[in-house]
């Protein structure tokens, strides 16, 4: 059997969610590329765009306003399988925002390393 949200391995998800949650409202680029899967079948749905492979996503951070970016996570909530697969979904609130936003990953543990393999941004109206 799977172990399911074994504590060492939600705790290292957790902290590499921090770390992600991080690095976008602070609109660090560089860790957000490193935090996600390099590989050209990585994949980033956000609420206007369908990235496919890690350059376009990196494109897309690189080209990205660095500002409005900080936003307050409502629900959180992290599940691992085993200790290589994880998801993280989030909903979230923006200031001036009336849409609730959500967020979802999948996080692979690939040569040691937890990366986002798979994300999908959407708003939900009011």
């Amino acid at each position: 059997m799977i172990p399911i949200n074994d504590p060492a391995t939600l705790a290292a998800v957790e902290a590499f969610f921090d770390d992600y949650e991080t690095a976008l409202t602070t609109n660090d680029v560089a860790m957000l590329d490193t935090l996600f899967w390099n590989s050209p079948h990585t994949l980033r749905y956000g609420a206007t765009e369908n990235l496919k492979g890690h350059e376009a996503i990196r494109e897309f951070r690189a080209q990205r306003p660095g500002k409005g970016l900080t936003r307050t996570i409502v629900d959180r909530s992290i599940t691992t399988f085993g200790d290589t697969f994880a998801v993280a979904n989030i909903t979230f609130t923006r200031q001036g925002e009336t849409r609730l936003g959500r967020q979802s990953q999948s996080w692979v543990r690939i040569e040691g390393h937890w990366r986002v393999v798979a994300a999908h941004v959407s708003w939900m109206d009011a």
